[in-house]
This record gives C-alpha cells, structure tokens and sequence, in this order.
C-alpha cells in the first residue's frame, strides 16, 4: 500500500483562514460563469463577516473582491461588480514604519527632554526661561527615578541641563537647592519644613519633661 501524501497551499490571505482558501479554490474550478459568481457573491458575504473592520474603510466592496481575487491566484474569471486587481491589495499592506535613528544622549531622560531643553534655549526672557528650567529640571528628577533606583542630587540635573543645552541654559544651584525647585509638586518638603517639624519635635519632647518634672514635685509635696 502506498503511502499517501497531503499538500497543502499556501495561505495568500492569512486573515481569512485555511476553509475561505478552499472555497476560493472549489470556485475556480466550477465551469459554469454565472455559478462561480454566484459563489463568488456568496463568499464576498461570508468575507466580509471574517473581515469586519474593512467596513470602516472606503470601498470595503472592492477591497475585498481584490481579497478574493488575490486568493484566486489572480485567476478568478466571475461577473464582478467591480475591476479585479491584485495590485489593490498590495497597495492595502501596511507600509514600512520609519524608526528613530537619534539615540538621546542619556537614555534616561530620553529624547523628549532634549527637545524641551532645546525649545527653552529659544526662550528670550530671562523669567520665562528660568522657570523652563525649573520645569524640566522636576521632570529630568522624575524620570530618572523611576529608571533608576539611586536618587540625584540637583546639582548633577543642572550639570546635565548645561550639557544637553550646550550651555546655553545656566541656574544658580543654591537658589534650586534652598527652594527644592527640582522637586515636584508634593515629592518633598523643603529644609524649612523640616528645620520646623524638627525643632516642633524637639520642643514636644522638652514639654513632656518639664511636665513630667511638675508631676514628679506635685507628689512629693
């Protein structure tokens, strides 16, 4: 007994399945013209149910009488409603995605935040392009927390800023340190806020001894 062998077409339409590939294939092969329409009309329904998101796009119709066509071999002789071409499904295929070829300088910052420090260097107004700084400067601070686990000091952020803006973008450090200006909004308390919750800690703890002390004399007399 010999062994029998299976061969199975390739999928030209992947979208549609291997059982739309065999139906296209049954209906090329029927002699009758105005039957192969006739299935040819009935599968375009059955098409159009596998491939819904075609009916947000223009002329879904003739696309996917291209589909069936294409799946044919580009051998599909049926009265179709429309001219059959195998070069509108082409022209369907997504087009090559361009990517990036700029690699930003550090990756933690990214590529957007050269382009921010680089739009503030157009900036005229010495207020105005302060306080771009200060703006990028928290976000640079964020975003480098969440790439690394390791904090960073504003001296290092202002040092970066003079960098990626060649030095065009400059900001007196103890003004940003004293003032927590990198710092985002609710990410930290400043040094008088915890100068005065430390010294508010201090005087509890003194309270609590003069107290304790007034307790102590109140019964012994």
């Amino acid at each position: 007994m010999e062994a029998s062998t299976t061969f199975k077409q390739d999928l030209l339409l992947r979208e549609y399945g291997r059982n739309v590939q065999d139906l296209v294939n049954y209906i090329t092969k029927v002699e009758d013209r105005s039957e192969r329409t006739r299935l040819s009309q009935l599968l375009i329904n059955l098409m159009a149910k596998l491939n819904p998101q075609l009916r947000d796009t223009q002329d879904y119709q003739q696309k996917l009488w291209n589909h069936l066509y294409v799946m044919s071999g580009s051998t599909l002789d049926v009265d179709a409603p429309y001219k059959l071409s195998a070069m509108e499904y082409l022209n369907d295929k997504p087009q090559p995605m361009e990517y990036a070829l700029d690699t930003p300088t550090y990756k933690h910052y990214g590529t957007n935040v050269e382009m921010l420090i680089q739009k503030a260097t157009e900036v005229e107004d010495e207020k105005e392009r302060e306080a771009a700084i200060v703006s990028v400067g928290k976000l640079m601070k964020t975003l480098y927390k969440s790439y690394n686990k390791d904090s960073i000091t504003d001296d290092v952020i202002l040092n970066d800023i003079r960098q990626l803006s060649k030095g065009k973008l400059n900001m007196d450090l103890r003004t940003i340190e004293s003032n927590n200006l990198f710092e985002s909004s609710g990410g930290g308390r400043s040094q008088q806020d915890n100068q005065r919750s430390q010294q508010s800690r201090n005087d509890n703890r003194g309270g609590g001894r003069k107290n304790q002390r007034s307790s102590s004399n109140q019964r012994n007399k």
